[in-house]
């Protein structure tokens, strides 16, 4: 039987996510919890980033509508456990709009993003108290790199930050010679190549440079030279000496950009 549909697509979606979680519902979607299902609403939100890329307005809204379900099921959750449900999360997320933009709906005089990041920041600062170590709040769950300039942003708030980006590269380079040194010693080696990567992440600020994008964008184009090889390889490639595969190589570089 087709489920009935209502006035909203919103009150839709919460009916046959209800209607999946009864006791005759999916034996699947009854299964999960908050847990089981952590990777994939990471993997749909990274899906989405894949969406915006590309620019194609299709994929984006099947892409956010996969998020949208991943917001509902746990709501869903919540509402089963007599925690909150959906309503309570979309009115608790309209009271926080409104009151960190009092610039918008209140008195307050805002005129730059640097003031309204600046109020926006004493607002959350004033809701959430026990926040009381400058680098408080930082998910540990965001990827590293992205992570890692997260606390250079806080730190620098401060004055505890580079005045040059050249300072910055030379520590680049301090960093690499340290990696360097400790080649023939992995633990050590793994301790300094971190150290190499924050300094990185670290340079990327500086320049304005999202450390985790960029990384993302170089990935793509490895795969995208790596496959233009793998088409274009007159002998399967694990076949090829390294010189012939170096040529090839650079013959993607010209093909590909």
């Amino acid at each position: 039987m087709e489920p009935e549909k209502l006035d909203r697509p919103i009150d839709e979606l919460r009916r046959i996510v209800a209607r999946l979680r009864a006791p005759d519902g999916c034996p699947w979607d009854r299964e999960q919890t908050h847990h089981s299902i952590k990777p994939q609403l990471v993997e749909e939100c990274y899906e989405v980033l894949e969406a915006i890329d590309a620019q194609s307005d299709s994929m984006l809204r099947e892409e956010l509508g996969d998020v949208l379900l991943h917001l509902v099921f746990h709501a869903q959750l919540a509402e089963e456990r007599g925690a909150f449900d959906f309503d309570n999360v979309v009115s608790e997320i309209c009271d926080k709009l409104v009151r960190r933009h009092p610039h918008v709906f209140g008195q307050d005089k805002l005129h730059t993003s640097d003031q309204v990041l600046q109020r926006w920041d004493e607002i959350k600062k004033s809701e959430k108290p026990e926040r009381t170590g400058l680098l408080h709040g930082i998910p540990v769950q965001l990827p590293a790199l992205m992570q890692s300039q997260e606390i250079q942003k806080k730190v620098a708030k401060v004055g505890f930050d580079w005045t040059e980006v050249r300072d910055v590269f030379a520590k680049v380079k301090e960093e690499m010679a340290e990696l360097e040194a400790d080649l023939d010693h992995p633990e050590k080696a793994a301790e300094e190549f971190g150290d190499l990567l924050f300094s990185l992440a670290n340079l990327g600020r500086h320049l304005k440079i999202d450390a985790e994008e960029a990384c993302r964008q170089a990935n793509r184009k490895f795969t995208r030279r790596f496959e233009w090889m793998e088409r274009n390889s007159p002998s399967p490639l694990k076949e090829l000496a390294l010189p012939e595969l170096e040529q090839l190589w650079n013959r993607a570089k010209q093909a590909t950009g």
